[in-house]
């Protein structure tokens, strides 16, 4: 069964750009495919809970124009993904949307979306299928193209001096670009490659693997639940003190952390985001996330409070209208927001030139375990398949 979730965020009083002219104008209906259920459930409900989070600080609005955010669940199912985007197209008449968390899920849906005429912007699934000769004017990632995210746990692992890896990840598209973005950049030796299932719970075998690999770390990307119970088997295998771990930060987010406890830390990890940025707005951000939530914060939450200022920026342009693909394009391009994540632009694919962080799990100065930023990989880079967009 569906479930979906709705916040009508009220219209108000706008000024309209260009003629100045104050005009009471309808909310935009943005429609958001998220997954708010099972083991990936917190992910989505992160992404739009920080959406939301954007828009009530901007008084319920974005860039200045009203905005009614539909929200519905995917569930992580490709074929109910499709229903509720043509549903929002069709029945709500909804031309933007938003959300999606799993790569699977995003391939069943963003081609139709664009097909029909819509507009996507992506807060977390950017697979490679999407960002090079299959670009599209209407489809902008505002998190990463899915193997950036990994060739910089790649570089990562080569500035800590490891020669041999053992790599896992699921068996979906995401899966694949993180396999493939590590072995990229990684200029050691991967001994061992493994894909497990996108809905897998036991990794008795794949531990077995690894110790019998013998490896001197081991890179994994394992999302939402399927993280948690990867890292807690490998924790009970007594691997986590004896082998190192260099992971994307997907793997280790601040849910994935107090599910693990002390047994974490020391477990490295690549990012573009972190909650300790010293940045005016990733401050603004953490403050009225744990004030409204008191939960903790994750980089899910970072990328949807990113996409909706990203969107807000353009709106602002366009006086809050999507109408016109090519002016909402324009705008959208100019990326003219402060990301949390600090230094952002789109590059020519419309996916993220942004900088990667090396980050680690240490004690804090009251013993509790932090994800805490460590020194910068690198610098203002794009993605491997920008060079074939011919936007």
């Amino acid at each position: 069964m569906k479930t979906f979730s709705r916040m009508a965020l009220a219209a108000a009083a706008f000024c309209a750009p260009f003629t100045g002219v104050a005009s009471a104008q309808e909310p935009l209906k943005i429609g958001m495919i998220t997954t708010l259920s099972g083991p990936g459930g917190y992910l989505g409900q992160d992404i739009r809970d920080a959406f939301n989070l954007a828009i009530e600080m901007q008084g319920g609005k974005l860039g200045g124009a009203p905005v009614q955010v539909i929200v519905e669940d995917d569930a992580l199912k490709p074929g109910q993904g499709k229903q509720i985007a043509d549903k929002f197209m069709k029945t709500d008449k909804i031309k933007l949307l938003t959300g999606i968390v799993f790569s699977n899920v995003a391939l069943a849906v963003v081609p139709d979306v664009l097909e029909d005429g819509g507009i996507y912007v992506s807060p977390n699934a950017g697979p490679s299928n999407l960002a090079g000769k299959d670009c599209n004017a209407n489809y902008y990632v505002v998190s990463w193209q899915n193997d950036s995210l990994h060739e910089s746990a790649g570089a990562n692992a080569n500035n800590l001096g490891f020669k041999k890896a053992f790599i896992l990840a699921p068996n979906y598209q995401a899966g694949k670009d993180a396999l493939e973005g590590f072995k990229r950049s990684f200029k050691g030796e991967v001994i061992g490659e493994v894909f497990t299932r996108l809905d897998q719970t036991d990794f008795a075998a794949e531990m077995a693997q690894i110790r019998a690999a013998k490896p001197d770390m081991v890179f994994q990307f394992h999302p939402g639940g399927a993280g948690i119970a990867f890292m807690r088997q490998y924790q009970q295998a007594g691997l986590l003190e004896a082998l190192p771990m260099v992971v994307p930060s997907p793997s280790m987010d601040a849910v994935t952390l107090k599910a693990i406890g002390e047994a974490a830390v020391g477990v490295n990890v690549s990012a573009q985001w972190n909650a300790d940025f010293d940045n005016a707005a990733n401050k603004a951000f953490v403050d009225a996330w744990m004030k409204k939530y008191n939960r903790p914060i994750t980089y899910y939450a970072s990328q949807g409070y990113d996409t909706a200022l990203a969107i807000g920026a353009a709106l602002k342009q366009t006086g809050g209208k999507v109408d016109d693909v090519k002016a909402f394009r324009t705008a959208m391009l100019k990326a003219d927001f402060a990301a949390t994540r600090g230094a952002f632009k789109f590059g020519k694919n419309q996916h993220p030139v942004q900088d990667w962080y090396s980050l680690r799990v240490e004690k804090d100065a009251s013993g509790v375990p932090v994800i805490k930023t460590k020194g910068k990989i690198s610098s203002d880079i794009g993605d491997f398949y920008a060079k074939d967009c011919k936007l």
